[in-house]
């Protein structure tokens, strides 16, 4: 028989969170085998579970939930999305302007499948949420990353970017919380990045699925508030803020320089049609949501629950020699660095794998997230504070073993 082929679309697609380690992991737990699980940013797994007004809900409308709905979205939901938008004061969005999604991730690939011909180019962060650079490749075009800079809390390198555009650059991405580095970027910031884009008449498109995950109190502002005279994207969702990954309930809200953008809507229209609609049992949760109690600011309060797991996994990981982290201001997630001097890495995959077989942890390699060297990984900081210690403690472990081993002890 002639062997089938995957599709030739899919030899630049790589998305490592649910990559050949997590396969390993499966096979472990299959032959009996518990394992820590830092890989993934599923809170419910953890114990988080969702503002019960939320469920209760969707429960209540469960009945009603059977048919279609409008391409983008019920009325109702799509209406607080846009009330959402006035809170983060980003101008202009109307409800025509909303898109409901099965999660965030359906609707950046929606954005790039409606935007990019074979050869275009999108600037994505370095490290990025690989979703980001999966989807550009699969929609014809080519991620070009940009560098953001450890040196300074992870912020985006601006020559770089400048450095990077062409004639064939589109748009750019903007991972603001970060994943997986857990950096908020401030207005200075994010002002120039505006500015690059406004002089290269790019699409921004502003990932925000972490908005309200902020700790020490730190706030967040969308770069959709920033300008009128550029063309944004601004997705964001449910399953972060309000611990609802399995729901899928995202949005999507195009601002700014809309009226050179008519045929690039209708494409995300064609498209919105095309997949006929969002879950509908999911919709149901977004008003009651957005409206209701914000229950995440007391999991980021100083005493949270967040807050304090974040601060024991980076005491517990800058403890060990030659570990290094900025700590997250927001988001789930923190990505150290192993020196090269002490950890002299070729292949992070395979030293993933190795912490994976020896030790039962399952992280993520930072090539993973398209960062430039193998001497980074990411991991979740979810787990209880017992569980979180133990996992803490067998990295440690396996370090201290890796040191000796390559005599750098």
């Amino acid at each position: 028989m002639r062997p089938i082929q995957k599709s030739k679309k899919l030899a630049e697609v790589c998305y490592d969170i649910r990559g050949p380690v997590l396969e390993k992991a499966r096979q472990m737990e299959d032959e009996g085998h518990r394992i820590i699980k830092l890989n993934i940013g599923n809170l419910a797994v953890f114990g988080f579970d969702p503002p019960d007004e939320i469920v209760q809900d969707m429960i209540r409308n469960l009945h009603n939930a059977a048919g279609y709905t409008d391409s983008k979205g019920m009325f109702a939901p799509r209406k607080s999305v846009v009330h959402y938008t006035q809170e983060k004061k980003i101008a202009g969005v109307t409800v025509d302007d909303v898109y409901l999604g099965n999660g965030a991730s359906e609707l950046i690939v929606m954005g790039m499948n409606a935007l990019l011909n074979s050869g275009d180019e999108v600037l994505v962060p370095a490290p990025d949420y690989p979703l980001w650079t999966a989807a550009v490749s699969l929609s014809g075009g080519r991620p070009v990353h940009y560098v953001c800079d450890e040196a300074s809390g992870w912020m985006p390198d601006i020559e770089d970017i400048k450095k990077k555009i062409t004639p064939h650059t589109k748009a750019i991405v903007v991972i603001n919380p970060n994943n997986p580095t857990g950096a908020l970027y401030p207005v200075e910031i994010l002002q120039q990045l505006v500015e690059v884009a406004r002089q290269h008449q790019l699409i921004v498109f502003a990932d925000e699925i972490y908005d309200k995950t902020l700790y020490d109190g730190e706030t967040h502002t969308s770069m959709a508030s920033l300008a009128d005279d550029v063309l944004f994207i601004t997705l964001n969702g449910l399953s972060k803020n309000y611990r609802s990954c399995g729901y899928r309930a995202g949005w999507m809200a195009v601002s700014g320089e809309k009226r050179h953008a008519r045929d690039y809507i209708e494409g995300l229209n064609m498209l919105a049609s095309m997949r006929l609609c969002a879950n509908t049992p999911g919709q149901f949760a977004i008003q009651t949501a957005l409206g209701g109690y914000q229950s995440i600011n007391d999991l980021v309060a100083p005493n949270g629950r967040l807050t304090k797991q974040r601060d024991l996994a980076h005491r517990l990981l800058t403890e060990i020699p030659g570990v290094t982290c900025v700590k997250p201001k927001a988001a789930l997630y923190m990505f150290p660095r192993l020196d090269p001097k002490l950890y002299p890495i070729a292949d992070d995959q395979d030293f993933a794998q190795e912490l994976l077989v020896e030790e039962k942890v399952l992280i993520v390699q930072g090539t993973g997230f398209n960062w430039i060297a193998p001497d980074h990984f990411r991991v979740v900081f979810l787990p209880n504070v017992d569980d979180l210690t133990d996992a803490m403690g067998r990295i440690a472990r396996f370090l201290n073993g890796y040191r000796k081993r390559h005599g750098t002890a």
